[in-house]
């Protein structure tokens, strides 16, 4: 099976998370950060990897720890679940539209962590969300979980919408990448025979 729990304590967070690759979509979030919360069971259901995950973070300070460290807790899940990465796909990508918005992903599940990001929004925050904190997650679960990841939100004007098709985009490409290939299940998906 392809699962993995991780556990991360810091002195600014407490973090635990497990997750099943080859679950339905379920998900058992709760980070403290509202809008987080929502955003990881958007991955969840889209990816059809089952996620429970608690986090208890210094959010009297703000929410950065907790944004960033559940992004590199999920990632090193990721990481561990996958294993050798052994009969992948490998490679994925999703063009989603949320009303106004359309925002690409691509990503590959190289062992090669990189990020792109081409998300930008027109305001600070998203409730008392700093909108900055969005690539300070993708860049920790990219760099985690050993992605090469581009996220590009190609039009929209509502942040919100902007920000949600980002994780579904993510989502929907992850789901494709980490599915077994039935006719390679055996061969990791590289001639250098490692990722």
């Amino acid at each position: 099976m392809r699962t993995a729990s991780i556990a991360r304590d810091t002195k600014e967070t407490r973090i635990s998370a497990t997750i099943d690759l080859d679950g339905s979509g379920q998900y058992d979030v709760q980070t403290g950060i509202g809008f987080l919360d929502h955003m990881l069971e958007q991955l969840s259901r889209h990816s059809l990897i089952d996620i429970t995950l608690r986090a208890e973070g210094d959010l009297h300070i703000d929410q950065h720890h907790t944004t960033e460290d559940t992004g590199i807790v999920l990632g090193q899940a990721l990481a561990q679940a996958l294993g050798e990465r052994r009969g992948i796909q490998r490679y994925g990508s999703a063009l989603i539209p949320m009303d106004e918005t359309l925002t690409r992903v691509a990503l590959d599940v190289s062992n090669r962590p990189y990020l792109i990001w081409k998300v930008d929004f027109t305001r600070d925050k998203l409730g008392d969300f700093d909108t900055e904190l969005f690539k300070e997650w993708f860049q920790a679960f990219a760099f985690n979980g050993g992605l090469t990841l581009h996220v590009e939100n190609l039009y929209g004007t509502n942040n919100h919408h902007i920000i949600e098709s980002s994780f579904k985009a993510l989502a929907r490409a992850l789901r494709q990448a980490i599915e077994i290939d039935p006719r390679k299940a055996d061969a990791v998906p590289s001639t250098k025979g490692t990722l």
